[in-house]
């Protein structure tokens, strides 16, 4: 961004009504960050005391903006992760035990297409049809849950204790409940926390499309007006959220592992 041609430059300045004092105030206002280490060091220093700066886009304060829009993103990926989880894992566990071609194929399929969709392409649909925009971001999180869920469950019903339980009349749930899905748990709990960071990500293109006013449309304006203060505190919250996410997904994994054991 630093590298991009304008940066620095407020559009501001174009404004033919302004003097030359005007403009030339406005280019000491954003001097401050011509410099990498000096604006990095700043930054850092203003973090340590509980400060997250100003951005210079919106004009607010970045902690209130980060406050203000956080719930909005959160509902998105909260509704997203259900909905892809519910229906990514349902369907896989429905084609690996009913052993049925047509179900098998057709998931793929409705998976695979819709992993070939760009996330903007189909937030633009939903927002022609006037659909709930939250409901994308579960859309582009179920076809990796069914890919990884389906291959994986796959893998754990062709064990061979598996087979021999169903070979013994044992019911489906209870060759699910009892057999495949505590093999399954602590790659699926990996799966978890991978699958926010993939939801966040979603979110940006959503929010953008759908006029959702949370941090991913937050984080597409700052990229817009080249809002380093912005960009750099919504990079460390989203960062923070990831590290926090997959470590919940290892310290579930351990434990079910040594039960396993």
């Amino acid at each position: 961004m630093r590298l991009a041609p304008g940066f620095g430059v407020d559009e501001e300045e174009l404004d033919s009504r302004l003097s030359a004092e005007s403009v030339q105030s406005i280019r000491e206002a954003h001097s401050q960050v011509e410099s990498f280490p000096v604006f990095y060091a700043r930054s850092i220093t203003k973090l340590l005391h509980g400060d997250f700066g100003y951005s210079q886009t919106l004009h607010e304060p970045v902690r209130q903006l980060l406050v203000e829009r956080f719930p909005e993103t959160l509902k998105s990926v909260a509704l997203g992760l259900a909905v892809g989880w519910a229906t990514g894992l349902s369907l896989a566990l429905l084609a690996v035990m009913s052993r049925s071609v047509f179900i098998d194929v057709t998931a793929s399929l409705i998976a695979s297409l819709l992993l070939c969709i760009p996330a903007a392409v189909i937030a633009l649909l939903f927002l022609l049809a006037q659909a709930p925009g939250r409901m994308v971001v579960g859309l582009i999180v179920f076809p990796k849950i069914y890919h990884y869920a389906h291959n994986l469950l796959q893998q754990c019903a062709s064990l061979p204790h598996v087979q021999t339980a169903r070979a013994k009349g044992l019911g489906t749930f209870q060759v699910i409940l009892r057999h495949i899905l505590p093999i399954a748990a602590p790659q699926l709990c990996a799966l978890a926390g991978v699958s926010v960071s993939i939801a966040f990500a979603a979110t940006i293109p959503v929010e953008v499309l759908c006029d959702i006013p949370g941090i991913g449309q937050l984080a597409w304006k700052a990229a817009l007006g080249r809002d380093l203060e912005l960009l750099v505190n919504l990079t460390i919250l989203i960062t923070l959220i990831t590290l926090l996410a997959n470590a919940a997904g290892e310290m579930a994994d351990h434990p079910l592992q040594r039960g396993e054991a």
